[in-house]
C-alpha cells in the first residue's frame, strides 16, 4: 500500500471576521443624505371616447389620441420621452331588458409623457387638461438612474466612514493602517417612476370648446428629492497602547 501524499507547503490560517492584537479592526458605517432638484417629471394622460358602436367608438378615440399626441410633441425638446400604455375598447350592456344588449362602447389609451422642462410643464398639463374626455395625472418628479446625485451621496458616505474610523482610531491614540473591506450596502432614492398616485391636476369630461378661453398654465413647485447612500467599511489600525 502506498501511503497519501503528504500536503506541501505551509496550511493557510482560517480567515477571521476580527482583527488580532497585531492588527485590530475597526467596523463602521459610513451614510449620507442629500436633497436635491429634481430632473424629470412624469404625467399621466389617459384619453376616452364613447360611441354606440364599435367603429364610431375607436374612430373617436384615435382622433382624440392623435390631438393629445401632437399636442405633446409640439414642445419639441422638452419632452424626453412619450408612450402610450394600455390600450382597450369596452362594449357596455343595458342594465334593463331580457337578454344581453350592447348600449355603448367606450375605449380608453394611456399615454405617459416625461419632461425636463418644468415651465412648459405647467402649460403642457393644463393645456390637455382641456382637451374633451381627457384626464391629466400627475406630475411625478424623479431623479435619472444615472444622475450626478447618486455618486455624490455614494462618494459622501464612503468619506463619512474613512472620517468616523479615524476618530474611533484617535481615540485610542493610533491611527488607521489599512483598508480591509467596503461594502456598499444600497443607495436608496425615489423611484423614477413612483407606483404611488400623486395627486390628480384636473379630470374633464366635457367640451373644452364650451370655454371662452383657454386655461392658464399650472404654478407647479417641483418637489425635492432625497438621495440616501450607506456603505459598510472596515479597517485595521495601528496597535494601540492601552
Amino acid at each position: 500500500m502506498t501511503s497519501p501524499t503528504a500536503p506541501t507547503g505551509d496550511p493557510q490560517p482560517p480567515a477571521v471576521p476580527y482583527g488580532t492584537p497585531d492588527a485590530p479592526r475597526i467596523a463602521v458605517r459610513g451614510e449620507a443624505h442629500l436633497e436635491v432638484d429634481p430632473e424629470i417629471a412624469r404625467i399621466g394622460i389617459t384619453v376616452t371616447a364613447r360611441g354606440r358602436d364599435r367603429r364610431s367608438a375607436l374612430d373617436d378615440l384615435t382622433r382624440r389620441n392623435a390631438t393629445a399626441l401632437d399636442l405633446v410633441k409640439s414642445y419639441g425638446d422638452a419632452v424626453e420621452r412619450l408612450e402610450t400604455g394600455a390600450f382597450s375598447i369596452t362594449p357596455e350592456l343595458t342594465k334593463h331588458g331580457r337578454g344581453e344588449r350592447i348600449r355603448t362602447y367606450h375605449g380608453i389609451v394611456h399615454i405617459t409623457a416625461e419632461l425636463t422642462d418644468f415651465t412648459a410643464l405647467g402649460e403642457l398639463t393644463s393645456r390637455l387638461a382641456d382637451l374633451d374626455l381627457t384626464r391629466v395625472d400627475g406630475p411625478w418628479w424623479a431623479l435619472r438612474p444615472d444622475s450626478p446625485a447618486h455618486r455624490t451621496a455614494r462618494q459622501q458616505a464612503v468619506r463619512e466612514a474613512v472620517q468616523r474610523a479615524r476618530e474611533y482610531a484617535e481615540a485610542l491614540g493610533t491611527t488607521l493602517s489599512a483598508l480591509v473591506e467596503l461594502a456598499d450596502i444600497g443607495a436608496e432614492s425615489p423611484q423614477p417612476y413612483p407606483q404611488a398616485p400623486g395627486g390628480r391636476m384636473r379630470s374633464v369630461a366635457y367640451s373644452a370648446a364650451a370655454e371662452d378661453t383657454a386655461a392658464a398654465p399650472l404654478d407647479l413647485e417641483p418637489q425635492r428629492q432625497h438621495v440616501h447612500a450607506q456603505v459598510n467599511a472596515r479597517f485595521t489600525m495601528v496597535p494601540p497602547r492601552l
